[in-house]
């Protein structure tokens, strides 16, 4: 795979000197235009010791206007970084459309380095491998443009290039004796590079392989490919016809042939009595408190969603939980609609921004389902999309879940009788006026169709590992007390 790029590709200093003034001017072009677009770009910088790494990102960041390129440089994990998923800093760094972010060292540089070290055995390499797959195509699915350079250099130039640094007295410091055993093992290094560019290069984000000992034949390989790409999607870059309603026509069945489904089946005569009530919420509260400082000590970290009808009760059962647990612990996410910042990137990043610390608890009122239910219903985003985000939400959950964090997922479910005398009862409660808006009543009437992809939802995305728990809302005291107990009954399962 490298043999071409060690053909001794070179560029004379006058050719080069020619060409570069054009070079940068179309560059600075192509990203006045990109500023308009609506997707990002995200640029890696990836290769071997000594083939450029550092000199191309600063080459690039000095062709490019600074103030819309953000350059990121992953090292070893902070304790911020180490107590949430491995995933988590990648999405904090993601540039927002219309910007780039530049990467030197990635989500490659610990797959990489763990295999050369043998930390990974060839399966678990090739499934780090594989997640990285996924975490392009969601982000290219999304519209984001990757660009990746691979920097190679041969065994021969690496071991020129030390030599060199050490002769010089001023740059000697730059060689350590990790250096020299890093050339070593050169032979190893180039094999399992190889085999990672193999597995990775896509059809969403395919590698670009440049030579790396003649600076100025790299510096032009980069810039030039980075103006063809950029350029190519911005001609390329058709908007698409806004997203319409998806509202199912609801036939209706012939009597006695209607299938019962997943809400239909839920009991919501349930009730239970003030004494059964405050007794239960007691001993519930008292529970959580005592598992939640626990679960601080053992630094195991939850995260729960709810979701359910308008005037369900979530606010309820949210601040029940709350005012059983050290506020230092918790923080609670009200989701409402996305600010422009959060509109400018994918719609996980502002979730993956939320994901608590080790031992802390993070509760949703309303989460990344909007995805597939209001998004969905009300025509905000296109079929296409909300359809592919149920993957996508199950394999985000699957990486908060092997990093050991507790999810628990509730779906607050009420009738439609239930639901408007609380809207009347809210209109009658001072207090509670603000809660109720002609928006609410309009929901009202798409009933049927939420209902549908409400059950859509549970259904393609209740996992073992995050499953789904229907309560029963119509009495609030109940409804409350059988929340409590299934987010006691996981923290414990997990502790």
């Amino acid at each position: 795979m490298f043999e071409v790029a060690e053909l001794g590709h070179k560029v004379a200093k006058k050719e080069y000197h020619e060409r570069v003034p054009a070079l940068r001017t179309e560059l600075l072009v192509a990203q006045q235009a990109l500023r308009k677009a609506d997707f990002p770009v995200l640029i890696l910088v990836s290769g071997a010791d000594g083939a450029g790494k550092g000199s191309t990102v600063n080459l690039i960041n000095e062709w490019l206007d600074p103030r819309y390129v953000r350059t990121y440089a992953f090292g070893p994990p902070t304790d911020e970084e180490r107590e949430r998923p491995p995933y988590w800093r990648y999405w904090s760094a993601l540039p927002a459309k219309g910007r780039i972010g530049l990467y030197v060292g990635s989500w490659y540089s610990d797959p990489i380095a763990h295999r050369v070290r043998s930390d990974y055995t060839d399966a678990e390499f090739d499934t780090a491998l594989a997640r990285i797959n996924a975490f392009e195509k969601t982000l290219v699915d999304d519209g984001a443009l990757i660009i990746k350079f691979w920097l190679h250099l041969s065994k021969r130039e690496q071991k020129k290039r030390l030599q060199r640094l050490e002769e010089d007295p001023e740059t000697r410091w730059r060689v350590s004796k990790q250096d020299w055993e890093q050339l070593k093992i050169y032979d190893r290094f180039v094999h399992i590079a190889e085999h990672t560019l193999r597995a990775t290069s896509t059809g969403e984000a395919s590698w670009t392989i440049v030579e790396g000992s003649d600076a100025r034949y790299r510096n032009l390989t980069v810039g030039q490919c980075i103006l063809d790409r950029i350029n190519h999607r911005l001609t390329e870059n058709i908007q698409r016809d806004p997203p319409q309603p998806h509202l199912l026509p609801i036939a209706a069945p012939a009597p006695g042939t209607e299938p019962v489904s997943v809400l239909q089946a839920v009991d919501l005569k349930k009730t239970l009595g003030k004494d059964a009530y405050k007794t239960q919420l007691k001993t519930l509260q008292s529970r959580l408190g005592k598992l939640s400082r626990k679960a601080l000590t053992k630094k195991v970290s939850s995260m729960v969603m709810l979701e359910g009808w308008d005037a369900a009760g979530k606010g309820g059962l949210i601040r029940r939980m709350t005012a059983a647990m050290d506020a230092r612990v918790y923080q609670v996410i009200p989701v409402a609609a996305p600010t422009d910042e959060e509109t400018a990137h994918h719609y996980l990043w502002r979730f993956w921004r939320h994901i608590p610390r080790a031992g802390h608890v993070t509760i949703y009122d309303r989460s990344w389902y909007g995805r597939v239910l209001v998004e969905r219903i009300e025509g905000y985003t296109h079929q296409q999309d909300w359809m592919r985000a149920y993957t996508e939400i199950c394999d985000f959950e699957e990486q908060l879940t092997r990093h050991g964090i507790v999810i628990v997922k509730f779906w607050v479910h009420i009738d439609r009788e239930e639901q408007l005398a609380r809207f009347k009862a809210r209109e009658q409660t001072p207090h509670k006026q603000h809660k109720i808006t002609e928006e609410d009543y309009r929901n009202r009437e798409k009933w049927k169709a939420y209902e549908h992809a409400v059950n859509d939802m549970i259904e393609r995305t209740s996992t073992d590992y995050a499953p789904w728990t229907i309560i029963a809302g119509n009495d609030k005291k109940y409804a409350r007390v059988q929340a409590l107990e299934v987010f006691c009954d996981r923290l414990e399962k997990a502790l």
